[in-house]
């Protein structure tokens, strides 16, 4: 089970890795995570990778991560009279509720919503940014805008609104169908599109339960002006750099990213970087130079996880991006500055019993440099507040249940064990030796340090910290 880095790796399936040779190869490169992309694909493809995936763990005997991406509510335009017109810049043109096919002058938007939420002087981005529209009439039922960025635009490409709070659920008709649909068959995390703000995330909650954890997608730069709030009530975050940087500059979006990072570590929630990692190995087996120093900024940066998209999902190299993606997070977690920087970004102690003792787990191991650090865990908690202390060792986390394992995949530095419960300290004391041992992480004689909670099986308990020596 063991991997030789922290920082872990997501990929997405697709058509190019739906067979379970191609899932089997992409674990052994290094995936952590498969995410599963609902805004392609049927129900029964995706059902059929999660139980591949499931066979592939099984074989291995490693907790694998599956992260259900839900498409959320896209606003698209309508359809044209010979599917595509042409825009001119400083011309006129209206979106309305008109289903008729549109024209250079006017086109569909069905989405009452939006109008609802436009100010005369609103900027409108559509086709990922290419054109640019801005508002200066609007009723209840149109827009008419002054054309900022003018070209072709085809149908039922997709709308930004940025800087306007849009009044509509994080959850479609189709998404509620898809995430009942993924909780019925196991899935561990659930990302949610277009948060903006954090009551995005009390809605789907009300819907998960504790059935998988809550993963939130910044997409929208209202959702920057929510950060914090939007951290406290999810489980983790995705810094979806692809549509942030439709509706925000460019040159905003490394600061964003960093800003997030630094977010998520001092609340101890995982956080993955998302879109064009390794953007040219859709097509090409090697990285761009640019691609790799962009992986290696993120990890440097303090990122749980990075994620490959298209290039795992649809390219013709899905494979050796998992691999140069593994390679490039073992170089940099090899580098003695990455450590420094890690060391000096470290957050702040929290009050409280569990932060107490993971803080003085930090100092340990530092001062006695143990094999490793092993957790006990029943909702993932303890492990959690372990991994935010970046310990300069890995972390199994040990687990009586196999949905807090699959979860904690994608925590930094954790190896996540399933494992019996404990009844006392001293079996505790044995089970953490004996994981150490045959899963390869410490050898005889070698010091380990465990963390865990007094009583056993009861959450958010962590009071008890123990140093031990595996067995000759």
């Amino acid at each position: 089970m063991k991997r030789y880095r922290n920082a872990k790796i997501v990929a997405t399936l697709g058509p190019a890795s739906s067979d379970k040779a191609t899932i089997r190869k992409l674990f052994d490169a290094g995936v952590d995570v498969f995410r599963f992309n609902f805004s392609h694909g049927t129900q029964d493809d995706h059902l059929r990778r999660l139980k591949a995936i499931r066979e592939v763990e099984a074989e291995c005997g490693r907790p694998i991560a599956v992260l259900l991406d839900l498409q959320g509510p896209k606003i698209r335009l309508g359809t044209f009279d010979g599917g595509f017109a042409m825009l001119a810049a400083h011309e006129h043109f209206r979106l309305d509720l008109d289903p008729a096919p549109g024209n250079s002058r006017r086109a569909p938007l069905l989405h009452p919503e939006v109008f609802a939420a436009l100010q005369v002087g609103s900027e409108l981005l559509l086709d990922d940014g290419k054109i640019r529209l801005r508002v200066i009439d609007k009723q209840r039922d149109f827009a008419d805008t002054e054309v900022l960025v003018g070209g072709r635009i085809s149908d039922r490409k997709g709308v930004n609104v940025p800087d306007v709070m849009l009044p509509i659920s994080v959850l479609t008709a189709k998404d509620r169908e898809d995430l009942a649909f993924g909780l019925e068959h196991g899935v561990d995390w659930v990302a949610l599109s277009f948060v903006q703000r954090p009551e995005d995330i009390d809605e789907a909650r009300r819907l998960i339960g504790s059935k998988a954890w809550v993963m939130a997608k910044l997409e929208k730069p209202l959702a920057i002006d929510h950060l914090a709030g939007i951290v406290e009530r999810c489980d983790g975050l995705m810094v979806a750099r692809g549509d942030l940087g439709v509706e925000l500059p460019a040159e905003k979006i490394p600061e964003i990213q960093r800003r997030i990072i630094r977010a998520c570590r001092e609340a101890g929630k995982p956080v993955i970087v998302a879109t064009q990692m390794l953007e040219s190995m859709i097509a090409s087996p090697v990285p761009t130079r640019a691609e790799t120093s962009d992986v290696a900024g993120a990890i440097y940066a303090g990122a749980d996880a990075v994620m490959l998209s298209a290039e795992s999902a649809s390219g013709q190299y899905p494979v050796e991006a998992v691999s140069v993606m593994n390679r490039i997070i073992e170089q940099v977690e090899l580098d003695p500055e990455y450590r420094r920087g890690i060391d000096a970004s470290h957050a702040a102690v929290e009050s409280g019993p569990a932060d107490a003792i993971c803080s003085a787990l930090r100092q340990v191991v530092r001062v006695i440099e143990p094999a490793v650090t092993v957790t006990y865990t029943s909702s993932g908690f303890t492990s959690l507040r372990a991994a935010r202390e970046r310990v300069p060792t890995a972390i199994i986390a040990m687990s009586p249940s196999l949905q807090v394992c699959r979860q904690l995949a994608l925590a930094w530095g954790v190896h996540a064990l399933p494992f019996r419960n404990a009844h006392d300290v001293q079996e505790m004391i044995a089970l953490a030796q004996q994981a150490a041992s045959e899963e390869g992480f410490a050898k005889a004689g070698e010091s380990i340090v465990i963390a865990a909670g007094l009583p056993f099986g009861e959450s958010g308990t962590t009071n008890l910290l123990h140093i031990a020596r595996c067995d000759d």
